[in-house]
């Protein structure tokens, strides 16, 4: 699927390649994120776009919108023109699990906007205390079993503590959720035992590792992490099709213009394909993709109905 989105992208950039020369963009473009300053999503909409103005000739002026899981960033690109000059790089659990986990959302994640391209995906990995008798998924499921212990993420509805669920919902682990303020004092708990496990991307607990503060035990893609490669996936000890990958999505506005989706779908795969962008992910344990617009709806939407699921068995919801 990769390699054949990646072809269709480069048939799409020589179908349209004068499309720029025919008007669109002939301004700044206002890029908003779902995320904060500094955040994975934030660095890579910057690695994205500066790639796309060398192409366009237009400058892509990156807006954070951080709050609600997305959803305040996705209101102000909601009431922006639909006209290609505001577009949204947003991570995938925005428009595949807020309508789960909020009693209501100010949006419709399959009407309001057009999914340009996923343009790459990231796993997380299962990491426990370095004193932790646990040294597999089956040896952490028999410890929770004996005596209670929790889990922590960087807030409700983060990938880490969505990670953890739907986990426990496969697994039968039995854990209780601790949410923190962000992903560094959800590690340092883990390394003091304050918790007992959490799942985050990998290349957050690999310094952790090589110090000897924790011990990751899983990888939740269904191939092996390139940063780590000698952990074993959930499927590999004992969960068959076991997958659980989140990913960053480039969406417009509903009603834009084909001539300008035309325009950016190939500037932004040709972008994250790029090998600058590729070896720069790599070091974040994240591999570019490029879905084309009609396999990033199915994608979405098929996680969409995954996350409903486990939302609903594990009883999650947001404040």
């Amino acid at each position: 699927m990769q390699k054949l989105s990646w072809m269709t992208a480069l048939a799409l950039a020589a179908m349209f390649g004068g499309a720029n020369a025919q008007g669109y963009p002939n301004k700044p473009v206002r890029a908003i994120v779902t995320s904060t300053a500094g955040g994975p999503l934030d660095l890579f909409t910057r690695m994205v776009t500066k790639k796309m103005e060398e192409q366009l000739k237009q400058p892509f002026v990156v807006e954070d919108r951080a709050g609600a899981n997305g959803n305040l960033a996705v209101v102000a690109a909601k009431q922006s023109p639909a006209d290609g000059y505001t577009i949204l790089f947003s991570v995938s659990t925005t428009f595949t699990v807020n309508q789960s986990l909020f009693k209501q959302i100010p949006f419709d994640p399959e009407k309001d906007f057009i999914p340009i391209s996923v343009l790459a995906k990231f796993g997380q990995a299962l990491g426990v205390p370095a004193n932790s008798p646990a040294k597999s998924i089956a040896d952490l499921k028999a410890l929770s079993l004996q005596k209670d212990i929790n889990y922590g993420s960087a807030g409700i509805g983060s990938p880490s503590h969505l990670s953890f669920a739907y986990l426990q919902a496969v697994t039968g682990i039995r854990a209780t959720h601790i949410p923190y303020r962000g992903n560094p004092p959800a590690l340092l708990a883990l390394v003091t035992g304050e918790t007992q496990a959490s799942m985050v991307i990998s290349t957050s607990l690999l310094p952790l590792a090589k110090e000897g503060k924790v011990r990751m035990l899983a990888y939740s893609d269904n191939t092996r992490s390139q940063v780590i490669p000698d952990i074993p996936t959930v499927a590999e000890q004992g969960y068959k099709g076991f997958q659980l990958v989140f990913s960053y999505v480039l969406m417009v506005q509903a009603g834009t213009p084909q001539s300008v989706i035309d325009v950016l779908l190939p500037a932004a795969t040709k972008a994250a394909m790029s090998p600058e962008v590729r070896d720069k992910l790599k070091a974040v344990d994240t591999v570019p993709i490029a879905l084309s617009p009609a396999e990033s709806r199915e994608w979405l939407r098929t996680n969409r109905q995954g996350w409903t699921d486990v939302i609903t068995k594990m009883n999650i919801r947001a404040n």
